[in-house]
């Protein structure tokens, strides 16, 4: 005797393969197109530092292919909600959706596939974001060393300031190989401060020696490190002036939060808190010790002497609190924490991204596809302003980092459970 089981409370293994491969065609489409806008983009930052310079272009293919990993990551959340809008969009305004439900299949059967899609970019956006980008981080850093060897022009640009190790080198407009109005600081050996300035200067490729600088109509000022007020000045209708390698390999920053893997940001996050307690706990005691005095001043002390020792403690005291509260509002720990938890929050995008866009798909009744593609653009935007409000506002209003950066998932998912409910309900 057959068992009558209800569909609806049944997957069907077709209709699941089938949404499956859909979505995930849609992704690969959707995740084309964004690759190719970012890509774009990152070509153009190139040109303006690299491009310029007339790189060999094996070199520069080679950059490209060292920044790719970061491409990866931020386009694959917004191909997963475009790429699911388009998909159920589709099936909703082609009647398909509607012939599922009267066959008796539940939306459990569109849900668990884009949801399994989700998971799985979510985890692929992750792992580039996480592994392969501080590789790529690394072969970048070390292809710019070596291009410096061979281009340490590279570090000049119009209207500037760049440092070379004990060097600071200001720049006015640049033309060609010339540079108009110079300015460098510098110290000698000896601990001289030194400023040079020049009209005109034509700058060289001086190989592994560095970059070198012919000044014309150059002006000298020194003075000593101890003596300020002892200084000598010089002029010359030309003067060389050389910058070592060494000092333009350094311009290379080693690698930031951003370029990390998750594990080690985290183990960084709790040295920098570690040591960032140590000093909450020396200024807690230095502030103590400074209201103490001040209420000793305060209860025992009389006439014009104690009330100006008593002002001086009281700034002491407010001083040290100042103090205290900047070292507990640490912006530089705010910014690794923001990073750490943009690193999960961002793959996970992709998941949050499914929750909104099958129930706004399935509201689509003609031309899915075209308003799957429009609204997807529309959220897209909003979500990278949301990211970058909140990057923004957790680094220098001091907001949660945590909520700074998983507010965009949070109402993104939210809206999309809501949405949900009132279309399965109705």
């Amino acid at each position: 005797m057959a068992l009558n089981i209800p569909l609806k409370n049944r997957l069907s293994s077709t209709i699941f393969w089938y949404l499956f491969r859909e979505t995930l065609f849609a992704f690969a489409v959707s995740f084309l197109f964004f690759f190719f806008i970012f890509f774009v983009n990152q070509l153009l930052l190139m040109a303006k530092d690299i491009l310029e310079k007339k790189v060999p272009f094996n070199q520069v293919a080679q950059l490209v292919v060292y920044a790719l990993p970061s491409i990866v990551a931020i386009s694959s959340p917004f191909a997963s909600l475009l790429g699911t809008l388009m998909t159920i969009g589709r099936l909703s305004s082609d009647n398909e959706v509607l012939v599922m439900l009267a066959s008796g299949l539940s939306y459990k059967n569109i849900f668990a596939p884009a949801i399994l899609v989700g998971i799985f970019i979510s985890i692929f956006s992750f792992i580039a974001n996480d592994i392969l980008l501080p590789l790529g981080t690394i072969h970048y850093s070390r292809l710019y060393r070596k291009i410096l060897v061979s281009t340490p022009a590279l570090e000049i640009e119009a209207n500037s300031v760049k440092h070379f190790n004990e060097t600071v080198i200001v720049t006015g407009d640049v033309d060609g190989r010339r540079i108009s109005d110079l300015v460098i600081f510098d110290k000698t050996s000896d601990g001289e401060r030194r400023v040079i300035t020049a009209r005109d200067t034509d700058f060289l490729d001086a190989g592994k020696e560095g970059l070198r600088l012919d000044m014309k109509d150059a002006f000298v000022v020194s003075s000593k490190e101890v003596e300020r007020k002892d200084y000598d000045f010089a002029s010359s209708k030309f003067l060389r002036y050389r910058i070592k390698f060494e000092d333009l390999a350094q311009q290379v920053t080693p690698p930031g939060p951003r370029e990390m893997s998750s594990i080690d940001v985290y183990r960084e996050i709790k040295k920098k808190e570690i040591a960032v307690s140590k000093t909450v706990r020396s200024r807690t005691a230095a502030a103590f010790d400074a209201a103490m005095n001040l209420e000793n001043i305060a209860r025992h002390g009389q006439g014009t002497r104690q009330w100006t020792g008593r002002e001086n403690v009281y700034n002491n005291f407010m001083r040290e609190r100042r103090l205290l509260n900047d070292i507990r509002e640490d912006r530089n720990l705010s910014i690794w924490r923001l990073e750490f938890y943009k690193k999960f929050s961002i793959p996970l995008g992709a998941l949050s991204f499914i929750f909104l866009a099958v129930p706004l798909g399935l509201l689509a009744k003609k031309s899915g596809q075209a308003v799957g593609l429009v609204v997807g653009l529309i959220i897209s935007l909003i979500y990278w302003a949301f990211l970058l409000i909140g990057q923004n506002v957790g680094a220098r209003l001091g907001y949660s980092p945590f909520w700074s950066m998983w507010f965009p998932n949070i109402i993104s998912a939210g809206i999309g459970i809501l949405l949900t409910f009132y279309r399965v309900r109705r």
